[in-house]
């Protein structure tokens, strides 16, 4: 390796420890603000009895409880690699999101149970104080957003706590609005109204998360991508005569794995470490997969699609 190639390689270390350190170091200060919501929130929701005000809580919680699964996920995801997990263990990271989302999805169908008891027995609600607690929460979760999103779109865990914070956001200006209507029309029932509709907020980010996550655990390809694309791409290269047994993989968000028989020419087959370098440039540049296993081979060894069909044997 020259010198160039090693100072570039130590550059993007350096670069992924720094980045790494610096999304951990957002993770823990996100963290202990947004336990200062939900403690204020809380108390002020029982001290009040706001639905509204405790519903917000319960998201809050949740948002909290999402960002400390997410970075132990973090750390536990950037140990080695060993024999017996050789991906390492990237795969927590969906297994916390699975969680989450499971989590948010109970709180949700609670919110609606609770508000359906308000509705039919309805309590006072003290606006002032529920309107000081909603402010206060507003104004740390805009910090909190403040603090995700400078670079929330470089890591997928740090993106969807952005969401959940930007979700907050919005929970907190609702539940001012419903103190502002209680305070100049005495309309309590907005209350339980602003309760359901954070309760929707919820389970709609609980939909997603479900799904992304579900999606990852069965084997699913990267959004936006199919293995006939990718197969095809690479069947582009004029080295490559046919590409089959191909399987594309997402690991955990952001990791994706490929795995496919190349045929090459006959002409191509001294060439074999040129081809191998431009189809991994091609799937980095292109796709953006980066941990290929690709086979190379004179003739193909079965017949049939890009895409192969795994039958089990029974018995």
């Amino acid at each position: 390796m020259s010198t160039m190639e090693t100072d570039m390689t130590h550059d993007r270390t350096h670069n992924h420890e720094h980045t790494h350190d610096n999304i951990e170091g957002r993770f823990v200060l996100s963290l202990a603000l947004t336990g200062v919501i939900f403690v204020a929130e809380l108390v002020g929701g029982f001290l009040t009895s706001s639905l509204a005000l405790l519903s917000d809580a319960a998201h809050v919680f949740l948002d909290a409880f999402a960002l400390a699964l997410s970075y132990v996920a973090i750390r536990l995801a950037s140990l080695p690699p060993n024999d017996r997990h050789t991906y390492g263990y990237h795969r927590l990271q969906v297994l916390a999101a699975l969680v989450n989302g499971a989590t948010l999805l109970v709180i949700a169908f609670e919110i609606f149970r609770e508000a359906i008891n308000r509705f039919s027995n309805p309590k006072p609600v003290l606006a002032g104080p529920m309107l000081v607690v909603a402010v206060i929460g507003l104004v740390v979760n805009l910090i909190v957003a403040f603090v995700l999103g400078g670079h929330d779109h470089e890591n997928l865990n740090v993106r969807s706590a952005f969401l959940h914070v930007l979700g907050d956001a919005l929970a907190s200006v609702g539940v001012i609005g419903a103190g502002v209507v209680i305070v100049l029309t005495g309309w309590t029932m907005v209350d339980p109204l602003v309760s359901v509709l954070i309760g929707v907020i919820i389970l709609v980010g609980s939909g997603n998360v479900l799904r992304r996550a579900l999606h990852i655990l069965i084997e699913g390809a990267p959004k936006g991508l199919t293995a006939t694309e990718v197969g095809e791409a690479m069947q582009e290269l004029p080295a490559v005569s046919k590409v089959h047994d191909l399987h594309v993989w997402t690991v955990s968000p952001g990791y994706i794995s490929l795995s496919a028989h190349i045929v090459l020419d006959d002409q191509s087959l001294s060439e074999a470490q040129s081809v191998m370098r431009n189809l991994k440039d091609l799937l980095a540049e292109r796709f953006g997969i980066e941990h290929t296993t690709i086979q190379f081979e004179c003739e193909s060894c079965e017949e049939g699609a890009i895409i192969c069909q795994y039958e089990p044997e029974n018995g």
